[in-house]
């Protein structure tokens, strides 16, 4: 399926001119291996992980050294190519999808662990590094890099920084913006540029918060230095079970108004936690409406404490049944199920689309009743798994991609979704990005003042609008015509829509 919002297609012979111009300037730059342009190469990168939505780009470029990412920066400039950096291609929102007339630029060979300082508590890794190869190379000093999203075993740094990404331990420990240092990259003119510092803070204006979460838009990273953080001596977790979706929400926000801060709260429905069983055998409890999966990490006294008073507020607020983690193990085992939400969700379906929004904690029941009801509307299976401590959902939609009515369902039950975050106060994103999977939803969240302002950040760095172009920020022709199409057929009650 193409992408939606898709640049109209070029003809055939237009795509062929541009390719051969493209590999004929990238060729002398590039060892033979490291540039890709015949279809059979390049079907591996038509897309990432939103497989709905797929192209192929002119070539893939896939680069070694700083040297030749700056040099093949330098000639795209020069050609008026556009440039698609990937990194895993594990993102969610069709971040990495290829332009039709432009380069995939691959960092995937940007694999090297440049230095652990286990005094300063760093590591200075390539972008190509994986998430979960920091902590294993910081395990020996007794530390390890605390952003672990579910796909850590395979997403890269570079793809972490580019979407901010977090993790079930983000509620403690941060998103990637507050575990990133210091970045190194390339502007789209091959210029290179650098943000942060390894000191306490960093001279002019905080760009770093900037360019982290830009979504390849900006810059070309090829460097990070992150924060590492001490192994904790103990960490336990407590699966609670619940007959009711609204009392494990207000569970939630009655943990974190106790002044309780758990290294993990995360939350998943009876769908969710009926097809994570079958996969893992996790030892979730199977008539739950909804479990929590709470953490606590520390000295061992610090944990016994927290774990006691985590119990306390969830018997108050009604939980039916409470297991703590024996050892570790257990824990692992607990965690497991939630790690693997998704393979389990792709086993009891031939597709899914995973959403991403953000809504208050107080909100979380009432997100539940409303995506139970447009599983009716729309007639489609709904799996929800949360990341409950700070209010980031993602419902996993369950669908055919091979039936074109399915897959037009989905696609306004993900809209929905998102929509009813923002009528409830919350955000159409949290940690997998707007990519092009989430460009008409960004109408709803932001005026056409506030939209200009991001476009205004982009040109800054890259006038041209070279590196990533037609994602993240909806034009003003896009907006209008999504606003006109929802106020016309009444799908949403959102009055805003009307200024368009």
């Amino acid at each position: 399926m193409n992408a939606p919002h898709e640049p109209t297609e070029p003809d055939a012979a237009t795509r062929a001119r541009r390719q051969s111009e493209l590999v004929a300037a990238l060729s002398p730059l590039l060892p033979a291996h490291a540039l890709l342009w015949q279809r059979e190469h390049t079907v591996p990168y038509e897309c990432d992980g939103l497989t709905a939505y797929r192209r192929l780009p002119l070539a893939v470029a896939l680069p070694e050294t700083e040297a030749q990412v700056a040099a093949v920066l330098a000639a795209c400039h020069r050609l008026g190519v556009p440039v698609v950096a990937r990194g895993a291609g594990t993102g969610l929102s069709g971040g990495a999808l290829p332009h039709a007339m432009g380069l995939t630029l691959s960092l995937a060979k940007f694999n090297r662990i440049v230095q652990i300082d286990p005094l300063a508590r760093t590591a200075t890794v390539q972008c190509g590094v994986r998430n979960l190869a920091i902590s294993e190379a910081a395990a020996p000093h007794g530390l390890y890099y605390a952003p672990d999203p579910s796909s850590q075993i395979a997403c890269t740094i570079g793809g972490n920084v580019a979407e901010n990404s977090g993790g079930v331990h983000c509620l403690k420990y941060g998103l990637t913006l507050h575990n990133v240092l210091r970045v190194r990259g390339f502007t789209a003119e091959g210029e290179a540029v650098e943000f942060g510092s390894t000191a306490l803070d960093a001279p002019g204006l905080d760009l770093l918060a900037v360019v982290i979460g830009s979504e390849g838009m900006l810059a070309v990273v090829t460097e990070v230095t992150v924060k590492l953080v001490p192994k904790p001596q103990l960490a336990r977790c407590i699966m609670a079970s619940f007959d009711d979706v609204r009392k494990a929400g207000d569970a939630v926000a009655a943990i974190i108004a106790a002044g309780i801060i758990p290294a993990g709260l995360e939350m998943m429905d009876k769908p969710m936690t009926a097809a994570v069983e079958d996969f893992v055998h996790a030892g979730y409890d199977l008539d739950a409406e909804a479990i929590l999966l709470c953490e606590s990490d520390g000295t061992p006294e610090e944990v016994a404490e927290e774990i006691d008073r985590m119990l306390t507020v969830l018997t108050g607020c009604g939980a039916t049944r409470l297991e703590v983690s024996k050892d570790e193990a257990q824990r692992l085992k607990f965690w497991s199920g939630r790690k693997n939400a998704f393979p389990a969700s792709g086993r009891i379906s031939p597709d899914y689309m995973c959403m991403d929004s953000t809504i208050p904690r107080k909100r979380l029941a009432d997100i539940l009743i409303a995506i139970g009801e447009m599983e009716k509307k729309y007639g489609l299976r709904c799996c929800n798994v949360f990341h409950a401590g700070d209010g980031n959902l993602h419902p996993l939609i369950l669908f055919d991609a091979n039936d074109p009515d399915q897959m037009h369902r989905c696609e306004l039950f993900g809209a929905d979704i998102l929509e009813t975050s923002v009528a409830m106060g919350g955000t159409v994103t949290g940690e997998h990005g707007v990519g092009v999977e989430k460009l008409a939803s960004m109408c709803v969240q932001f005026s056409p003042a506030e939209r200009d302002a991001m476009m205004a950040l982009k040109r800054a760095f890259d006038p041209a609008e070279l590196l990533n172009p037609g994602k993240v920020i909806p034009t003003l022709h896009r907006c209008a015509e999504y606003g006109k199409m929802h106020v016309k057929k009444g799908l949403l009650p959102f009055p805003q829509l009307e200024r368009f």
